[in-house]
Order: C-alpha cells, then structure tokens, then sequence
C-alpha cells in the first residue's frame, strides 16, 4: 500500500446506524518511549503466536549475552558469533535499526579492545573486564519501539470502533490519514505500511477488507512488530467476519485481538 502526502481533512462519511462510542481498552503498556514498507501477504500464524515467538527470540538472545569466556581467543569466537546473530535478527525483522546499531555497536567496540590489549600484551588479564557480558540487555530494550495507541476503525465510519493504549491520539493526525487512505483510487484489499509521522513517532496500519488498524509507535518498530499488527488486524476481521459484514456498531458483537499490543507479556 503506498503511502499519501497528508491531505486536508474532509468530512468522513455519515454512517447509516448510529456510531457508539469507543470503548477503551483496560490495558495500557507500561514503558512507552520515542522506512515505509508495504506488505500484502497474508499472515501464516495468529497474532498470539507471533507475539510469543517475539518475546523467546528476545530470551534468547539475552541469554547468549551471559556467556562467560575462558581466555581471551574465546572471547573474541563468542563475540564474532553475537555479532552474526544480531545480524540474523535484524535481517529477519526481529529487531529494529536502531536496537541493531546499538547492540552491534557494543560487540563491535568489546571486540576491538581485547583485540587491542592481547596484542600488546598477551598476558595482559584485562581482557576480562572488556569482554565482561552486559548492557545488550538494556540497549535491546531501550531502543525497542514502545506502542503509544491503537485505534480500530470500520472503513468510512467517522470515529473508532475500539481506541487502546497510554496516551491519547491526535485525532486530526489520525483523520488525514484515514481520508488518504479512504480516498484512494486504487486501494488493496488487505495491506500493511509503516510510516514515519515526525518526532520521533511511527505509524503501522494495517488493512482489511472491512476495517482498518493504526497503531502507533515511538521509535521504529521492527518489522516483526509491524508484522504482529497485521496478524492481529486480520485475526479480528476473521473472529468478527459475520459482524463486519452486517455492518454493525453493537460493540458487544466483537472481539478485538488487538488489545495484545498494549500487553507486556502474554498470560
């Protein structure tokens, strides 16, 4: 789905029942924070499971970083082979720009020194302390996106059917964009997009047939974030396909997976 320059807002269209009001989610996330890319393949796995998957990744990952080295060539394999790894998870979407440059960063820095001290000495025990494990930890989590809101909307209705998260959304914001989206000539069916929104704020949307998904985020969020929106964007549009189509506004006739973005953890 290709992206719009912002247009001036129009007036959305009227809807034929009444609009009810949104109904924010209970769940709110707890450290929020501060390149376009379309997608139009449909997901292979629930949004659950793709949260899940995120969160082993991240486990494991901090785990390889406690590895305790016996000398110093051993610490320079160690830290040749996190670096391979940290390039797999960005290369797989797993991790964003700038959580890669600064973890990579950090194993890269770690590595010049041992290899700097044992070449001036290679008895020189202060190896230890430059290939002392942590701080990846901390950067992974520092520069991870941090989800700001949701919103859900049915398309051409003028206010959201569901609205999540810690703060509140610039609705003039949000209604530039529903109306580039809602006025284009050649619209997909289904698509994914992430788009930067300035200061430091990212959006993803994801499209369905009947609605539409904005989430917000601070910082870049990686792809396999984006990618979590879309599966639950299209998990809410299969659980709530009889409701869509009948075009209904009666909340409780929905589900909304979507409140597994404002989640910490699964459970």
């Amino acid at each position: 789905m290709s992206e719009e320059p912002d247009k001036p807002i129009m007036s959305p269209v009227p809807s034929s029942e009444p609009p009810a009001e949104p109904i924010r989610s209970p769940i709110r996330p707890t450290h929020p924070e501060g390149q376009g890319t379309t997608n139009n393949s449909p997901p292979t796995r629930s949004g659950l499971i793709a949260k899940a998957a995120q969160l082993s990744s991240n486990k494991a990952a901090s785990e390889a970083d406690g590895q305790e080295p016996e000398n110093p060539e051993a610490a320079l394999d160690i830290l040749r082979r996190k670096m391979e790894v940290v390039a797999n998870e960005f290369g797989d979407g797993k991790i964003n720009r700038a959580q890669f440059n600064a973890i990579y960063g950090r194993y890269s820095e770690q590595r010049t020194i041992i290899e700097s001290l044992i070449k001036r000495n290679p008895d020189n025990q202060a190896w230890k302390q430059a290939a002392a494990p942590g701080h990846t930890s901390f950067l992974r989590q520092h520069f991870e996106a941090r989800l700001t809101f949701y919103l859900v909307y049915q398309h051409k209705m003028p206010s959201p059917l569901m609205m999540g998260g810690k703060q509140q959304p610039n609705m003039d914001q949000i209604s530039a964009v529903l109306k580039a989206l809602w006025t284009m000539t050649s619209r997909p069916k289904v698509g994914l997009a992430r788009k930067e929104m300035g200061n430091g704020q990212w959006l993803v949307l994801a499209l369905g047939e009947y609605a539409v998904t904005l989430a917000m985020f601070m910082l870049e969020p990686s792809i396999a974030q984006a990618t979590l929106v879309r599966d639950l964007h299209n998990d809410f549009e299969r659980a709530n396909r009889k409701a869509l189509g009948s075009g209904t506004r009666s909340l409780d006739r929905f589900v909304f997976p979507q409140r597994a973005l404002a989640e910490k953890e699964i459970g």
